[in-house]
């Protein structure tokens, strides 16, 4: 099955940011500064503590980063979309990610059936977050009355 991941680019305070990540949306945080890479002779001094990649595991899916050469611009063409698992969740994710960012839209439920909110990080990174809230199912009586009306 194909995947897509997220790769973002920070200007040398990657580090910062993936743990940001991990205390609001949980999972496995897997750090390699330049200085313990196999490569770290490649790299000059100046940026042995940045870190070359960054993975952070989350249910499946995997959040990935690592830092830029200081001064190099970073791009805001991308967005992250979280799909949470109940109303608690996205309430939580929501309040933690907007942590010193900007709240674009607040969460709130939509025509579409869900709850819905999107912000910029402090990171200066855009998110979406979803919760999509269960249909309720009718029963086969309701069904069969329905259909005979």
């Amino acid at each position: 099955m194909t995947q897509i991941s997220a790769y973002l680019h920070f200007n040398g305070n990657c580090r910062e940011a993936m743990t940001f990540y991990q205390q609001c949306l949980g999972g496995e945080l897997v750090l390699l500064p330049v200085a313990e890479s196999p490569m770290a002779a490649e790299f000059p001094a100046h940026l042995s503590e940045c870190i070359m990649h960054a993975d952070l595991k989350l249910n499946g899916a995997v959040l990935m980063g690592s830092d830029l050469e200081p001064g190099e611009a970073i791009g805001c063409a991308v967005s992250m979309m979280i799909e949470c698992d109940s109303e608690a969740d996205i309430n939580e994710k929501f309040a933690r990610l907007a942590e010193g960012g900007e709240v674009l839209h607040p969460l709130e439920h939509t025509f579409w059936g869900s709850t819905f909110g999107d912000l910029n990080d402090q990171y200066g990174f855009h998110w979406y977050l979803n919760f999509s809230h269960p249909k309720p199912v009718q029963s086969f009586t309701n069904q069969l009355v329905s259909t005979l009306n």
